[in-house]
């Protein structure tokens, strides 16, 4: 098994023994793309690597060896219309399969990966374009997709190629046709065209708040980081079949859709679908029997409103979640509805895996787990010192020894940025937690969310647990409202599940219940009812848009 040449010791028989001895042997001068891809090409040509479906009933099923050849051919094209080791590519490619083809052969080249959501605007393209140097977009060709790309070109002057993957266009290079007329063979490049571990990999832009996105930069070293993430977090198992719920667009498909799952001999799950019903994703898994599932809170959150008493999850074997902290009620409802723990897990796009309930460790609900044995954490005090259990700070990771396997390297053109969050030896991940006498982490949110009301501290996800146990709730968010007496008040904008309607009386209840299941002091003073809550297209909770929204009312 490939995973034997990057781990000096594979099976572990506690969390005490992966913590004091997991370690990755890194190769000099390791490129995914040949010596994981092609690798196992040669080693097992017909082991499945990805599988793939859409809602209109496709499927298609590729090979380490289909992947190595089509990689290959995609190389050869890029490398015809100019791109080289260094150039900067944008990838929009929402859940195409084509996307892996592109990934892996801009790997091979030595160019830098960009994923990015199809969502964006012409501002938004600019600004990546202009911030990254931007030479290709390699894009869907959905009509509003290419107009504001188009609409972008003029004022992006690196921008010098444009691909389409799925229908021919005017001024663009079509993939199809591009790839079809390439050799499948792409030798490794050698010299100053060789690739090495602290070259340019990828970046991932990052959620702005208070400012534009920051870039996020990282090495050829990154995927062998999330190796943490896929076999000992999510547990994928060798052959297989992991899904993943993400768009290509965003850091979470490669914490799930194609690193530490091909490393680890799991093939890749997909399902391509234009709009999320989550009663498809119940039948795409127990149909094509996925063995290990990964998706963020706001998925769960639906699903266990859903009647899954007719599906069979018996090739199911393992269950994940992450991207925002799990609360405790969605936890015991799946748990009730599938048989299956979800196990909950903690990084970011500066990382890979940070914290999480790993496969030894027996998961406390709400809590985010233990440090992985990747990175040194600790957790800070304003003064930067180490909290004892139940003091609350910032987490962070040592990096006085050099930037641990899986980490950033900093934020591309950013030096300020950076060294805001490097310092004194440690990065800084601006996430707000504490530990307990056992060891597991709580989150409490991020440094900008929580609540000072009064003198006390409200941690917002406590809040929106107590909430999320409440049977009208089917999801809610706390953020803080300013007060003249109190400083601020805690404020819950809530999204009723079916059967109930907004009313004065439902408020008080739900507040009362949060008294009963949390601190009095914590329940929410204002309550406001929608339709939907603003999201990131990763699922996450747009907190920031909710507090904008509140200063113009």
């Amino acid at each position: 098994m490939l995973l034997d040449r990057f781990l000096k010791k594979k099976v572990f028989s506690s969390y005490d023994d992966f913590l004091a001895n997991y370690e990755v042997k890194v190769p000099e001068n390791f490129n995914f793309g040949f010596d994981v891809v092609d690798e196992t090409a040669l080693l097992e040509p017909d082991k499945k690597c990805l599988i793939w479906c859409n809602d209109k009933g496709l499927e298609k099923t590729f090979t380490f060896s289909d992947m190595k050849k089509y990689s290959n051919k995609t190389a050869n094209f890029f490398k015809s219309l100019g791109i080289k080791k260094g150039d900067f590519v944008m990838l929009i490619l929402k859940r195409r399969f084509e996307y892996w083809f592109c990934a892996v052969a801009l790997h091979k080249i030595g160019a830098v990966v960009i994923p990015a959501t199809h969502l964006l605007t012409e501002k938004d393209i600019v600004y990546r374009n202009n911030a990254a140097d931007v030479k290709m977009i390699v894009s869907v060709g959905e009509s509003e997709v290419v107009e504001h790309i188009n609409k972008a070109e003029k004022n992006s002057p690196t921008l010098k190629i444009k691909v389409s993957v799925d229908r021919k266009i005017d001024g663009w290079h079509f993939f199809d046709e591009g790839i079809e007329k390439q050799s499948d063979v792409f030798e490794r490049p050698a010299g100053d065209l060789a690739t090495k571990n602290n070259d340019k990999f990828l970046i991932y832009f990052t959620s702005g708040t208070t400012s534009m996105p920051k870039m996020a930069l990282h090495d050829f070293t990154y995927p062998l980081g999330h190796i943490t993430t896929a076999k000992y977090w999510q547990n994928v198992h060798d052959n297989g079949f992991h899904l993943t719920v993400a768009d290509t667009g965003w850091a979470k498909s490669g914490w799930g859709k194609i690193y530490g799952q091909w490393i680890s001999g799991s093939a890749v799950f997909v399902y391509d679908h234009e709009k999320f019903t989550p009663i498809d994703i119940v039948g795409v898994i127990t149909k094509h029997n996925v063995t290990t599932f990964c998706a963020p809170p706001t998925v769960y959150r639906y699903l266990i409103k859903e009647d899954l008493s007719k599906y069979d999850f018996s090739k199911l074997k393992y269950c994940a979640v992450a991207g925002e902290p799990l609360n405790p009620e969605v936890l015991q409802q799946w748990k009730k509805l599938t048989g299956h723990t979800i196990m909950e897990g903690f990084g970011q796009s500066e990382s890979a895996v940070m914290v999480g309930n790993f496969i030894w460790i027996k998961p406390k609900p709400g809590s985010m787990g233990k440090p992985s044995p990747a990175y040194k954490i600790d957790i800070l005090d304003d003064e930067g010192n180490s909290c004892e259990p139940g003091k609350e700070g910032v987490l962070a990771i040592d990096v006085s020894r050099g930037k641990p396997l899986g980490l950033f390297c900093g934020y591309y053109k950013n030096k300020e940025i950076t060294d805001s969050v490097w310092k004194n030896g440690y990065y800084y991940t601006g996430d707000v937690v504490y530990k307990d006498e056992d060891g597991y982490f709580w989150f409490v949110g991020r440094a900008d969310d929580v609540i000072k009301s009064s003198g006390y501290r409200i941690g917002p996800f406590e809040v929106e647990s107590a909430l999320l146990e409440h049977p009208s709730v089917l999801e809610c968010a706390i953020t803080a409202v300013p007060d003249s007496d109190r400083g601020q008040i805690v404020k819950a904008t809530v999204v009723l599940a079916k059967g109930y309607q907004p009313s004065d009386s439902l408020v008080v209840e739900l507040q009362n219940h949060v008294k009963k299941v949390t601190a009095p002091y914590k329940y929410p003073r204002v309550v406001e009812f929608v339709k939907e809550l603003p999201k990131t297209i990763s699922g996450k909770i747009r907190k920031v848009q909710i507090r904008e929204n509140d200063k113009k009312q």
